[in-house]
């Protein structure tokens, strides 16, 4: 097997770090994961009654041990110590997702500036810090698969919510350029896109086409994990619709309202 290709050690390892840890899309991808073979997880997240809500589910789907570590993505100066401490409780980490990251308000342009700014800071600051972090450990331990929750907004920020978009897009560049570097060392980066997904954060907005469920979204990264793959759009029409609205003229792309 040549350097950087995905090893069953990864995409089955059964140690699973889950930063973002109430994520809905991150316990439905831990759950896929379960499903297929036992896991061992550490959950990673600032609130505690979501964490312990986590841990019940995770349990429930099959999970023998789960442990929860507290976590703050804006609080950078403590992801080192907060990812160490979930490693060494956990025995070492086969696969880490980055689930972090908030939506924001939507409608143009803010009309909280600090509350966008807070958004670059969860979504591409804190969540970048996490990634650079999770794929420190993982090269130096020999190995493993990193999963990056992007979105299908990364590719072309709309005018509807340019922040997110922003957000999204830096984070994005910065996984796929981390895959690229860690190529030979052992550990498979997978940026994962999906589009309008039914979760709480989406909760109340008018369902987008194309719209997912977690459990979708878990089940291709899971195979996208399996194959090896760099980067995945969920469905996988959207790759082709993001085509599209990445050649729009912007005197045509303005006009999307949604």
């Amino acid at each position: 097997m040549s350097a950087g290709a995905p090893g069953p050690q990864r995409v089955l390892g059964r140690r699973v770090i889950l930063l973002g840890g109430s994520s809905e899309i991150g316990l439905a991808i831990v759950a896929e994961l379960q499903r297929r073979s036992p896991r061992e997880v550490a959950l990673l997240g600032r609130d505690a009654a979501a964490l312990d809500a986590a841990e019940a589910r995770l349990r429930a789907a099959g999970c023998e041990r789960v442990l929860t570590t507290a976590l703050d993505a804006l609080q950078s100066q403590q992801h080192a110590d907060a990812l160490d401490r979930a490693m060494s409780e956990l025995g070492g980490a086969d696969i880490v997702i980055v689930a972090v990251g908030v939506l924001g308000e939507s409608g143009g342009m803010p009309a909280d500036v600090d509350a966008a700014v807070e958004v670059l800071r969860v979504n591409t600051v804190g969540a970048g810090s996490l990634l650079l972090h999770a794929a420190e450990r993982l090269r130096a331990r020999g190995g493993g698969a990193l999963v990056a929750l992007s979105s299908v907004a990364a590719e072309r920020p709309r005018p509807a919510n340019f922040v997110y978009g922003a957000s999204k897009a830096g984070f994005d560049a910065l996984a796929r350029g981390l895959g690229d570097a860690l190529h030979d060392d052992g550990v498979q980066v997978l940026v994962v896109r999906p589009g309008f997904v039914r979760t709480r954060m989406t909760r109340g907005m008018q369902p987008a086409p194309l719209a997912v469920d977690p459990e979708a979204v878990a089940r291709a990264t899971v195979e996208g994990l399996r194959r090896g793959a760099q980067v995945i759009w969920v469905p996988a029409a959207l790759r082709w619709l993001m085509l599209v609205i990445r050649l729009l003229p912007r005197q045509l792309f303005r006009r999307i309202r949604q």
